[in-house]
């Protein structure tokens, strides 16, 4: 390949030509295929594509906990600025670590490590603000920026866990109280509503109960028995209806009885009934005490 040889340059897909003219940078080639003179003019490959480098930075937080975070930043080099990407610039990485490690070293101090985990959207947007500017002017577009992970020394995160664990027990437990509470009010209102309702059901039964008697009553009187026999045949009745009441029962229930049970049990209600109705009697005034000469 002589001074006077025409040579073929190919540019792959994804790639431009950087063109010197006897070192000189004087344009670019396209992808495809070209014919140059070297040693004169000379083609240098330089890809388009996009590229992503891995940042890694030791930080400390407010709350003193030493951290290291692990940043992602994609980036490629600007087409119409080939020329200052390739021959201004020895390494980029470099120049975008140190924009990383800026950002960061400046922000995680002023939060704390739960507050850094709650705020990655934040930092990586200042982030990608922080390199986009400075690497711009040197041809490279930053397309994006990943916070892949925030570490931590193990012993802190066993710690965080402990206390996010106690924090959930502690919550548990006083939804577990709340709930017992509420059960306990509940029954108690269910209670005391039953017992109310149990009490109108009594009372109610009790009325049923003398409105029977009174009408069982009216109607006997009506048919010419008197009060008297009317009483001793509903007292018989309920006695008899009680006694096969029990022989009917699965347990066994020791009643006194004898030829005069009814009798004697007529002659109680029936003296009860005098008694309320007799008036009570008034006192009659003492006289007055007479003196030894009176």
């Amino acid at each position: 390949m002589s001074g006077g040889c025409c040579c073929f340059s190919t540019i792959e897909t994804g790639k431009v030509g950087a063109i010197q003219t006897c070192g000189k940078f004087t344009g670019l080639q396209e992808a495809g295929c070209a014919c140059i003179f070297p040693p004169i003019i000379t083609v240098m490959p330089v890809s388009l594509a996009l590229d992503q480098i891995s940042c890694q930075s030791d930080c400390k937080t407010k709350d003193n906990v030493t951290v290291s975070v692990q940043t992602a930043v994609q980036f490629k080099i600007m087409k119409d600025m080939v020329q200052t990407a390739v021959f201004q610039v020895s390494d980029p990485v470099p120049m975008m670590k140190a924009e990383v490690d800026s950002v960061l070293r400046s922000t995680m101090p002023t939060m704390t490590l739960d507050e850094s985990f709650e705020a990655k959207d934040k930092m990586v947007s200042d982030i990608k603000t922080a390199v986009r500017d400075a690497m711009a002017p040197h041809g490279f577009e930053v397309v994006n920026v990943l916070m892949t992970d925030i570490m931590a020394d193990p012993n802190v995160l066993k710690s965080m866990n402990e206390i996010n664990a106690a924090r959930r027990q502690r919550e548990a437990a006083m939804e577990r109280g709340e709930a017992d509470k509420i059960l306990k009010i509940k029954s108690g209102e269910a209670e005391a509503e039953a017992k109310r309702l149990s009490g109108v059901g009594v009372a109610n039964m009790r009325a049923a109960i003398a409105q029977g008697f009174g009408d069982s009553m009216k109607f006997m009187t009506e048919t010419g028995m008197s009060e008297e026999q009317a009483m001793h045949m509903m007292i018989m009745t309920q006695y008899l209806d009680t006694l096969k009441e029990f022989s009917g029962s699965h347990g066994t229930i020791v009643v006194p009885h004898g030829p005069s049970a009814v009798k004697d049990l007529e002659s109680q209600i029936r003296e009860g009934f005098l008694t309320t109705r007799t008036p009570p009697q008034q006192a009659m005034p003492q006289a007055p005490a007479k003196g030894l000469f009176g």
